[in-house]
């Protein structure tokens, strides 16, 4: 068996069971057998309640306790369905479409588990982008009247930062700002860019420490010739961005939850010339089994903002 099934045949015959589902976790906590998550030790008898005992310090644990699956009240299968389901889809799926192709019944049981997914789509560590980056923000929200711009009202700011990949975006990290200063830009970008690396930006005054902090940042004049693309990359994912909010949320998007959609939108955008779609559901069970559980109430007030 391979790491992944290719096609819906395969992933039926895969996981046809609740015991297969666990295998196959077991396989990816445990890839050389039991490991004791508090003293590695590799020996463990196997209890009831499908608990494992570690033989050295007694510690009762389960393959799914400590991940995204723990303390569930759903199968497993259902679990491998909706994570498959999500990752087949190339344009995303709504909430609504989630719980109508599961029959999960409760819209707010389709929100969550949504939500939750859109958590496990940030891998736990993940390397800073590096080489030369292209940054610029952008406002999400409906139209709205008064002042345009970097001081504009009722509208969520979000910094877009795109990896040069020859002419194309390479990996991109998008993350809710507080706003456009000085403090907000370099605290993000330190998180998300790696030191060393070429940023390129406008001429707003918020980047103008960037190489204080071992960046090299090349300034794109606004004095340019009208017309003319001085960000294609960070522009282009900014588009993307707003065709697929609108077309797949259809724009409703709370600002407290945004955070969560823009990791979906990465996970997608990051992958978009996979061919496999059985690998990208093979890496979201694998970062599902990576993170901390994700509870309910921790979701609901969204992440706290940079």
């Amino acid at each position: 068996m391979g790491e992944y099934p290719e096609t819906v045949q395969q992933f039926q015959d895969w996981f046809d069971t609740e015991d297969s589902c666990r295998d196959y976790l077991f396989r990816l906590r445990w890839p050389e057998g039991f490991r004791c998550p508090r003293c590695n030790n590799k020996r463990a008898w196997v209890m009831g309640r499908r608990l494992f005992r570690c033989t050295a310090c007694d510690l009762e644990t389960s393959i799914t306790a400590g991940t995204l699956f723990q303390d569930t009240r759903k199968s497993l299968r259902l679990w491998f369905q909706a994570m498959w389901y999500v990752t087949n889809q190339k344009q995303g799926v709504s909430a609504k479409g989630l719980g109508q192709a599961l029959g999960l019944g409760s819209y707010r049981t389709a929100w969550m588990w949504m939500h939750k997914l859109r958590r496990t789509m940030v891998r736990p560590g993940r390397d800073r982008l590096q080489g030369t980056i292209e940054i610029d923000e952008t406002f999400v929200g409906g139209q709205r009247p008064g002042k345009r711009g970097r001081g504009a009202e009722g509208k969520v700011l979000v910094l877009v930062t795109a990896q040069k990949d020859g002419r194309r975006a390479g990996r991109v990290r998008l993350r809710q700002i507080n706003d456009a200063s000085a403090e907000s830009l370099e605290t993000a970008i330190k998180e998300r860019v790696a030191p060393g690396s070429m940023i390129r930006t406008d001429e707003w005054r918020g980047y103008n420490g960037l190489k204080a902090h071992g960046y090299s940042h090349d300034v794109v004049r606004t004095k340019s010739s009208v017309g003319d693309d001085l960000l294609p990359l960070a522009n282009r994912v900014t588009a993307h961005l707003k065709r697929w909010l609108l077309g797949t949320q259809q724009g409703a998007v709370r600002p407290s939850h945004l955070d969560y959609y823009l990791d979906e939108f990465t996970f997608r955008f990051n992958r978009r010339t996979s061919r496999s779609r059985g690998k990208l559901f093979f890496r979201l069970v694998q970062q599902a089994m990576a993170i901390d559980p994700v509870p309910g109430k921790s979701i609901v007030g969204g992440r706290p903002e940079v």
